[in-house]
């Protein structure tokens, strides 16, 4: 989209209340290369008008510039500058809130003491319980170390938050799950681990998130290993699931059959050695794989890939798969006609789609379309709804058709905030785990 990469302010100008007075302070701004957003009126007066003016600028020092034109205007006084994603942020975007409503002492009794020594006494003898009688049954932990965070890199835990809560928002607001962000200070696996592990009760399920390759994929496995509650980390499987059924339609749309393509993935970390095991199961072929680091690619290469790089990837590909936070890496002379190009590094991609397919690409997507949120809430609540011990890939496969299935003709992702996009996942989550026979809760009315 247009916007992507800007930088957003909303500019709080007093007008006078002189005729044209708003059109040449847009002129000017737009002479100035600035995009307008939204305007909206906040006062109006008999001599001046307030109003807040969305504006986007290219980078910081584009912005100083239209600041400064709009302070140079002799008819608009800039009251302030607002930077509304910041706003958003301030104080944190989630919050745990009491379900009922504590404002006499009756109520206090039920919920607290003495009434809830019965609650816990009937847990103590019967555990399972605690899935009907605490929130237990719908709170994910939502992990990180703060490794690998977006494109930005090694940032650490806290500069990680605002990642894990947007996560926790989203649960909660597709699937009514709870997510509880848990930020760890420690980088080794060992401690990594151990700390999941004993915290496990608290919660139906574990989402790791942001934690740097190659560690993450043995602590997914030893935390699995450990626990009987699904253990999923999001950049592996959650990106695996979503590029898969962007691919699903995307070869619909552009005629190309998957089974006979040649897919290559550059950047085997976490993303990408993932969604590579997940192609080469689904489509029996192996994958074309380059990273920097040797290691990486000697993963891919046990796992049933080839060892590439990136020319001969672009070269000989019909299918390129991009996960390396690389920016600008694949420039448009190494795009061949007819390609599915899939830029996944956000926030900025190896390539901007629009210029892969001005190159010749068939098709080209970046991070902000082929995006995690399509796939992890519905895929976490079909898990936790089924109580089952872990997510199977059949359910990642199952999870990957629904997502490409919902998409309405001319799209190739649905739109991520629709709920029954989120119910559909999950209702094939539960009916793959009823298949499996690893649903430990009656699924009897649940998929009606």
């Amino acid at each position: 989209m247009w916007w992507d990469g800007k930088i957003l302010r909303t500019f709080r100008c007093r007008l006078q209340q002189k005729p044209g007075a708003l059109g040449r302070l847009l002129s000017a701004i737009g002479e100035l290369g600035g995009l307008i957003g939204e305007i909206r009126t906040i006062q109006m007066g008999g001599e001046a008008v307030v109003r807040d003016i969305t504006v986007y600028a290219d980078d910081s020092g584009h912005l100083g510039r239209l600041i400064e034109v709009v302070r140079a205007s002799p008819e608009v006084a800039l009251l302030e500058v607002r930077d509304e994603v910041l706003e958003m942020h301030q104080g944190g975007k989630i919050a745990i809130r009491s379900r009922y409503d504590i404002s006499n002492l009756a109520t206090l009794r039920r919920v607290y003491t003495p009434g809830v020594a019965e609650v816990c006494l009937k847990i103590k003898d019967d555990p399972s319980l605690a899935r009907r009688f605490t929130s237990i049954r719908h709170l994910v932990a939502i992990v990180t170390d703060g490794t690998a965070v977006l494109g930005l890199g090694d940032i650490g835990p806290q500069a990680a938050m605002p990642v894990m809560e947007g996560k926790a928002s989203l649960l909660e607001t597709l699937t009514g799950l709870s997510g509880m962000p848990i930020l760890l200070d420690t980088k080794d696996p060992d401690e990594i681990v151990e700390t999941v592990v004993h915290m496990a009760p608290t919660f139906a399920a574990i989402q790791l998130e942001d934690i740097s390759a190659p560690r993450c994929f043995a602590i997914e496995e030893r935390i699995q290993t450990r626990l009987d509650i699904p253990v999923m980390h999001d950049d592996q499987h959650g990106t695996a699931v979503v590029v898969t059924a962007t691919l699903l339609n995307a070869a619909k749309a552009t005629g190309t059959d998957l089974g006979r393509s040649k897919i290559g993935v550059v950047g085997l970390g976490a993303a990408g050695l993932a969604l590579a095991r997940m192609l080469m199961s689904r489509f029996g072929r192996p994958v074309l794989g380059a990273d920097l680091v040797p290691e990486a690619v000697a993963r891919l290469v046990e796992a049933g890939g080839a060892a590439s790089d990136l020319r001969e990837i672009m070269a000989g590909c019909d299918v390129v798969i991009a996960t390396t936070g690389a920016p600008g890496l694949i420039q448009e002379g190494l795009v061949r006609e007819g390609q599915i190009i899939l830029a996944l590094s956000n926030p900025n991609p190896e390539i901007e789609p629009e210029r892969a397919l001005a190159a010749g690409a068939a098709f080209a997507a970046d991070g902000k379309s082929v995006n995690n949120v399509l796939g992890f809430p519905g895929i976490f609540r079909g898990a936790v709804d089924a109580n089952v011990p872990r997510i199977t890939r059949e359910m990642l496969f199952a999870a990957a058709e629904a997502i490409a299935a919902f998409a309405r003709p001319g799209e190739i992702v649905p739109n991520p905030l629709d709920k029954a996009l989120h119910r559909a996942v999950a209702q094939v989550v539960a009916r793959t785990a009823l298949a499996q026979g690893l649903n430990r809760d009656d699924l009897t009315g649940y998929f009606d």
